[in-house]
């Protein structure tokens, strides 16, 4: 362990040494350090001390009494929005940050995100700001894009995350070129949980305190679902907790998503990069782990101040493998900003309900908050009161529907789904106009296959596959 320590000193005192890198390479040391010691050690999360989480450590939301924008504007006063906004939007086959693919109405995430606290300002009377903690790839583009926000009367700041070192899976050295800043492939943002120290470097901590600011409301700048709400503001200023976490009952298509437990008699975040090989069946138990993490979150600016300036943050470390595109196999350290959550007085829980949490991480997700599902008010998004069952449908594209737009250009107009339970579609498939899904719908086309929905086709508990072409005449 020495040996590695020694030689991560050597390569990165030449970035240490200057000052706008000084602070992130202090923090990656220390990340570093831990990653060792959880490596030899072999440290592991002893899962007979497991239990699920006890009725004070996650309480329900409809037991809270309600509050409005109305009535709380002393306490909104009080309050800052950030949103996490260091994701690319790549995986969807966009280029620049994810916060400016357009997904309603010709709206970007940014745009609704922007118009739903102009709305609680207007609402309250309030001047809740909203920060965003972009990371190196997105930040010269959000700046740029958030310009045309100038003329609103809204408040935006925005600060970035530390950029970490990639280390070679082999050698646990960083790779040669990353002392560059401009190294091609040798950086990357360490994950949300560096939010914290971020936060507090970049000077805004101090700032919104001394602005009278207390709690700061965290999201995912995807997740369509995290508005503000003064019911959970108002419960955190109660029950004195320094930290909320948002949860809500998992479905099937949230098996890997992080849970609440109890260890130890602490409340802790459980991932699934922490869980045994021989318990993943279990952590993936709708039955077990009836509720995951939403990554909103509630959390005193003064605790925030508190944790990070004691160092007190040990947050459990995500060893993310990645291969660069020259072929070397790289590890990335990471962490969540949820496993914060053991290290702030009377943190718990609050169990939400599902629309709460309306993520984009796909263009299924797109497909859902584009169609009659849902309808826009103020920027928030809202199930279509004609939808009979509380929870959205369960949607699989396929390869084909991949990047946005090649999903675009297999829909005529988006279909309609208010009666549909599952959609499955594989294949070179395209939809028409007015289609209507009902129940359950898969439709398979076989490779050299393809199969065209004719404008105005029901589908009600049908299974479609071979050939099927509508052609024009």
């Amino acid at each position: 362990m020495r040996r590695e320590l020694d030689g991560l000193v050597n390569q990165l005192q030449d970035v240490a040494a200057k000052k706008h890198f000084a602070t992130e390479m202090d923090g990656f040391y220390r990340l570093f350090v831990r990653f060792l010691e959880q490596r030899y050690r072999k440290t592991k999360i002893d899962w007979r001390k497991i239990q699920s989480p006890a009725p004070e450590q996650v309480i329900a939301y409809k037991s809270l009494p309600q509050r409005t924008f109305c009535d709380s504007k002393p306490l909104l006063a009080k309050l800052a929005v950030l949103k996490l906004n260091g994701g690319l939007g790549t995986t969807m086959g966009c280029v620049g940050p994810k916060s400016v693919i357009e997904v309603r109405d010709g709206m970007t995430f940014l745009d609704l995100t922007v118009q739903q606290i102009e709305h609680l300002n207007e609402a309250s009377g309030a001047k809740v700001p909203l920060i965003l903690m972009n990371s190196f790839n997105t930040d010269d583009d959000t700046r740029k894009i958030v310009q045309k926000y100038n003329s609103h009367n809204l408040q935006i700041t925005t600060f970035n995350q530390s950029r970490y070192p990639r280390i070679i899976n082999d050698t646990l050295m960083p790779l040669p070129n990353a002392p560059s800043p401009n190294a091609n492939g040798a950086w990357y943002p360490p994950g949300h949980g560096d939010l914290f120290e971020s936060f507090v470097n970049s000077g805004l901590v101090d700032q919104l305190l001394s602005q009278g600011k207390e709690y700061v409301f965290i999201s995912n700048v995807d997740n369509l679902g995290a508005i503000v709400d003064p019911t959970i503001l108002a419960h955190m200023q109660e029950s004195q907790a320094e930290f909320l976490m948002e949860v809500t009952n998992k479905t099937k298509a949230d098996i890997k998503g992080g849970t609440l437990i109890d260890y130890d008699g602490n409340v802790r975040l459980l991932e699934i990069a922490q869980v045994p090989s021989e318990h993943v069946d279990d952590f993936k138990s709708i039955k077990k782990f009836k509720i995951f993490n939403t990554n909103n979150l509630w959390v005193s600016l003064k605790a925030i101040k508190r944790v990070v300036e004691s160092r007190e943050l040990s947050m459990e470390i995500i060893v993310n493998h990645k291969t660069t595109d020259g072929g070397q196999k790289v590890i990335q350290l990471e962490t969540a900003v949820g496993a914060a959550i053991k290290h702030f007085k009377a943190a718990h829980g609050i169990n939400v309900p599902r629309n709460r949490f309306l993520p984009v991480k796909s263009t299924s997700d797109l497909f859902l908050i584009t169609s009659d599902l849902y309808y826009m008010d103020k920027g928030e998004l809202k199930m279509n009161p004609q939808r009979i069952f509380p929870t959205a449908p369960l949607v699989k594209l396929g390869d084909d529907f991949k990047k946005v737009n090649n999903y675009l250009s297999r829909f005529k107009t988006p279909p309609h789904i208010l009666e549909l339970d599952h959609l499955t579609v594989t294949g070179d498939v395209t939809f028409g106009a007015d289609v209507v899904l009902q129940g359950t719908v898969i439709i398979v086309a076989n490779h050299g296959c393809r199969i065209d929905i004719p404008s105005g086709a029901i589908l009600n508990d049908k299974v479609v596959s071979g050939n099927l072409r509508i052609l024009d005449h």
